[in-house]
């Protein structure tokens, strides 16, 4: 991916995104697992890898993503705007893996969607399309 999030996670946001997030029923629509500092966002009802964001340690505290690919097959992910993509990756481990309201990225979210695609569905159905739901631990 040329761009991706800026965010710094914590060094408690990076403990709980390496315990990773299982789906635990058919509205949940991600499977995130880390290997090293590597983190993996699967879609969970094909399996099919779609992102993975290297991690490294910041100075001061905290991670950052250093480096993360996306899938480009067509017939596996339909995504093809980097802006897209660096969005629903933060978006993803902010708002499912740590349970953030994560209000602004998803505005952004439905912005690029609707920007992308021309339609004007309603916001709540967009994000349910991309994020699914959050079941509480």
């Amino acid at each position: 991916m040329s761009k991706l999030p800026q965010r710094i996670w914590s060094d408690d946001d990076w403990k709980r995104i390496e315990l990773g997030y299982a789906s635990r029923d058919m509205d949940e629509k991600w499977d995130v697992f880390t290997e090293g500092e590597v983190v993996f966002l699967h879609r969970s009802w094909t399996g099919n890898g779609t992102f993975a964001a290297t991690f490294v340690p910041v100075d001061g505290g905290g991670w950052r993503i250093d480096s993360a690919v996306v899938e480009r097959d067509a017939e596996r992910y339909r995504g093809t705007d980097d802006a897209y993509d660096c969005v629903t990756l933060e978006l993803v481990l902010s708002a499912i893996v740590l349970g953030e309201p994560a209000t602004e990225l998803r505005t952004e979210l439905v912005e690029l969607t609707r920007r992308g695609s021309g339609s004007d569905a309603p916001a709540g159905l967009i994000q349910h399309s991309v994020l699914g739901l959050r079941s509480d631990s």
